[in-house]
């Protein structure tokens, strides 16, 4: 293990997106918001009983009764934190196992979903593929240099490459070095396709949008995003000294080649999704094009671009998924309106209205298909500007956090020659904006087919006086129920949820304001990995 400061940054910033997605899991998504209730005595000294109506603050969640899922959580952020830090071959592959293994329960953990089953199967045995590639390249590894530290194989490479003219009698017999080098490039290139797998970069991106839809969507919030943190961080890493230590280090022309095919992959095909999660993994594979091209490059501007794309990225997909939590969650008050439908589209509209009510894991995932935030605006304005902003920033609108972090990696590329690269992604960014702007559209501009849940309407449910004070004017007595009548309108979200979105979306919008520290964060550690 070794410290520095790029992997204590990264660390602690695992540590915070993890916080936030636990909590969750932590707090009751909605609560009832009662004028006659609302000041601090009557919260202290009134108990309002919920138990006849369990839905309204979904006490009765299933991420409430599964006790394993913070433990889970916890191996897979100890996973990850290890290999950031890792510099051995042997704890390398222990902490992926380790993180992967935690990915594969937690994709499975609510036993009830046929579909997350299914998919967490998947994942396991596709992972599984993966990290038998990633085993065959550490083999290699080992059996060509003797040694499990990386710091030794790079050394040994190092001297073996670069005295070649003073063992011109061994090179000439047995041209040691040379096979030496052939055999240590194969060895890094088959690892790098099995860490690319991992992180879902093209061609071998096929399992991530089967598995990002099936799961339960505060699921899919840990997967889409710590798994990918530690593992580009030990891409880096390789990067960063076979540049050093090698004379001819062309084994990352394969990242480049995976940049190139997620950047067109991504894009393209996710202009043909209806599903909104389907959708949102081509949008991480066209990000992680542009991380993997910032990475080739392995300049100081490019790799302070790479960490500031990580750290955008990361908050930027978190809030989006948050978002999309909860607004499942305000449609407790809502039915679809059957009744809203055009002549000219009747047979159209009546069958997408039947494929949103017989949609599977309702519960687990309610937000599944775009065409259920149709007229969104009109129901919470707050959480779909909310929404729209994020997705701006995807695209890369100025002056959200994005478009900084994509005109970084553009001005490092064009800067050390990868003009044709450059356009690329600049061609696919515009391709990418149109799926974006489609939600976009069917948030703001489409009409709204909801309307009120009257199950919900004027219902009553008990409060009870715990203890009264007659001095204060109180007409209360001491353990009197009184019954409360609540409809919709009392029924709001809880401030968990609100005030996380709230940071995350202030943090991208008003990013223009405050870059000077995190600009300098990303320009030292970049220095520091360079001239260290």
């Amino acid at each position: 293990m070794y410290c520095k400061t790029h992997t204590l940054v990264f660390t602690l910033f695992i540590f915070l997106l993890s916080t936030f997605i636990l909590s969750l899991s932590s707090f009751y998504p909605r609560k009832i918001w009662l004028v006659q209730y609302a000041s601090l005595f009557n919260t202290i000294s009134t108990k309002i009983d919920y138990t006849k109506h369990p839905q309204i603050l979904n006490k009765m969640g299933e991420q409430f009764r599964i006790i394993e899922y913070p433990l889970i959580i916890l191996f897979v952020i100890t996973g990850a934190t290890f290999l950031i830090a890792s510099s051995d071959l042997v704890t390398i592959f222990l902490a992926i196992e380790l993180q992967s293994y935690g990915l594969y329960l937690l994709s499975t953990i609510y036993r009830n979903s046929e579909l997350s089953t299914n998919a967490g199967l998947t994942y396991f045995l596709l992972g599984g593929l993966s990290s038998c590639i990633i085993l065959l390249g550490q083999s290699l590894l080992y059996i060509n240099s003797g040694n499990t530290n990386l710091d030794g194989i790079y050394i040994i490479h190092s001297i073996l490459v670069n005295n070649v003219d003073s063992t011109e009698n061994i090179a000439s017999v047995t041209n040691v070095p040379n096979i030496y080098q052939y055999y240590i490039q194969l060895s890094f290139v088959i690892m790098s396709v099995g860490l690319l797998f991992k992180i879902s970069s093209a061609p071998f991106h096929f399992w991530s949008p089967d598995v990002y839809d099936a799961i339960p969507t505060i699921v899919t919030t840990f997967v889409a995003i710590i798994a990918k943190i530690s593992i580009l961080i030990l891409l880096l890493e390789f990067i960063y000294y076979t540049s050093i230590t090698m004379l001819d280090y062309s084994w990352k022309s394969n990242l480049l080649i995976s940049a190139f095919l997620s950047l067109i992959i991504g894009s393209v095909l996710g202009l043909t999704q209806f599903r909104i999660k389907r959708l949102f993994a081509y949008s991480t594979i066209s990000h992680i094009g542009f991380i993997l091209l910032a990475l080739t490059i392995n300049s100081i501007e490019s790799i302070q671009a790479f960490f500031f794309y990580i750290m955008q990225y990361s908050i930027s997909n978190l809030n989006s998924f948050i978002i999309l939590i909860t607004i499942g969650y305000t449609f407790i008050g809502l039915n679809k309106d059957t009744k809203r439908v055009s002549s000219t589209s009747e047979n159209i509209e009546s069958h997408k209205d039947a494929e949103i009510e017989d949609l599977k894991d309702r519960n687990l995932s309610p937000i599944q298909l775009i065409n259920q935030l149709k007229g969104y605006f009109y129901i919470n304005p707050l959480l779909s500007i909310s929404l729209a902003i994020t997705l701006f920033s995807f695209i890369g609108v100025p002056p959200l956090l994005g478009f900084f972090a994509k005109q970084m990696i553009l001005s490092a590329a064009l800067d050390n020659g990868y003009v044709f690269m450059s356009l690329l992604a600049i061609l696919t960014s515009v391709i990418s904006a149109v799926y974006y702007l489609v939600v976009i559209q069917k948030i703001f501009f489409d009409k709204n087919e909801y309307n009120k849940n009257n199950k919900l309407q004027d219902f009553q449910i008990k409060s009870t006086t715990l203890f009264a004070f007659p001095s204060l004017g109180e007409t209360k007595k001491e353990g009197k129920d009184d019954k409360v009548i609540v409809n919709t309108s009392s029924i709001i979200l809880s401030s968990s949820l609100t005030a996380k979105i709230s940071i995350l979306t202030l943090s991208i919008l008003l990013f223009i304001f405050i870059p000077k520290e995190i600009l300098c964060l990303n320009n030292i550690m970049s220095i520091l990995l360079f001239y260290n």
